[in-house]
């Protein structure tokens, strides 16, 4: 089937998620600018960690800014910057850490367990939400709440969820500020967006990936500064796509799980994507290369996709940016609305009630 054009892409995307996608650069610059809005520096606390980490609180697409800062931060990381998903802090969490809880709709109830907990705790609290409950608790309790804007799916939020952590984590000593790295970030995806957006024609990477992942299983690995990447783009094929997807990582997929492609053809029709970086180590990307040559014969399809970009940052949301378009791309040639997730909507309800 011919790649999607932006018409075929309008008649199936009924609420815009691609252009959601395509904003990622001006939201990048938007969640500066309402960061600097909340004050951060003003809240003396958030310096007070010592050694004690900084622990990211959230859901889903909620989440996610806590992996990516975190895997573009690398060794710039003067203490812990760790993800925390569930109802309760790690067991080692003390008052000196720095709890952001992150939520997109202000009403995951995971998040506002961990929001409870870092107050019994005595922890410095910060909140990134639209509003809600977590929104309405944090400023009850004079906590500073970095305001997002409302309307998108929370899996769209991603430039917001990231740059909240990445300046919570400067504020808080626990990495550098690197907001000129956000703004070099911006400037760059603006550049894809035109390469791999729905206009662009011959060549385009990300309608081409998406052609050869389509009515597929898509396993994604990563290494080092590209697992948190693969696993967004995980998440993103099974909510965009609606389709089984899974995310691995190098080397420790070479120990186990490259064996298991031996029944890949029993199982159904399976394609690897392996995400490679400037920055990766070089038997690393050695391993990804043999990787990719020993499952070749197994699989529907393989392909090694290079990040874009001068700093860790850029070239991280180059693969986001390019995750996020495949999942759409591919939605359209599947004919499924890519923003609807009624399965997580009928969850979240069946939960209300028990």
């Amino acid at each position: 089937m011919a790649a999607p054009s932006a018409d075929e892409i309008a008649r199936v995307d009924t609420s815009n998620q691609l252009g959601d996608v395509l904003s990622l650069p001006s939201q990048l610059e938007d969640a500066l600018w309402r960061v600097e809005t909340a004050g951060l520096e003003r809240h003396e606390e958030l310096g007070r960690g010592g050694e004690a980490p900084l622990l990211v609180c959230g859901m889903g697409g909620s989440a996610v800014g806590g992996d990516l800062a975190a895997a573009s931060l690398a060794n710039r990381l003067t203490r812990p910057l760790v993800t925390v998903r569930g109802y309760e802090l790690p067991p080692w969490a003390t008052p000196d850490s720095v709890v952001l809880c992150a939520s997109y709709s202000g009403s995951t109830e995971e998040t506002l367990a961990c929001y409870e907990a870092a107050g019994a705790l005595g922890a410095t609290r910060v909140a990134v939400t639209t509003g809600g409950e977590l929104a309405r608790q944090a400023r009850t309790d004079g906590v500073p709440v970095i305001g997002i804007p409302s309307g998108l799916q929370p899996r769209a939020s991603v430039a917001y969820m990231l740059v909240s952590v990445l300046e919570v984590a400067a504020f808080a000593g626990v990495a550098p500020h690197v907001r000129t790295e956000i703004d070099a970030s911006s400037a760059a995806l603006r550049q894809l967006v035109d390469e791999w957006g729905p206009e662009a024609g011959e060549g385009n990477l990300a309608k081409e990936i998406a052609g050869g992942a389509r009515d597929s299983c898509v396993c994604v690995y990563g290494a080092g500064p590209t697992a948190a990447v693969a696993y967004r783009w995980k998440t993103q094929l099974n909510e965009n796509a609606k389709l089984p997807a899974f995310a691995g990582e190098l080397p420790e997929a070479d120990h186990n799980e490259i064996v298991g492609w031996e029944g890949a053809g029993v199982a159904g029709r399976f394609v690897a994507i392996f995400l490679e970086d400037t920055d990766q180590h070089p038997r690393t990307r050695r391993r990804i290369e043999l990787t990719s040559r020993l499952i070749e014969p197994l699989a529907a399809a393989t392909v090694i996709v290079e990040s874009r970009g001068q700093g860790p940052l850029e070239r991280m949301l180059s693969l986001v940016l390019l995750g996020d378009l495949v999942s759409l791309y591919l939605a359209v040639l599947r004919g499924v609305d890519p923003g609807p997730v009624a399965v997580i909507d009928r969850l979240k309800q069946e939960l209300t009630g028990s």
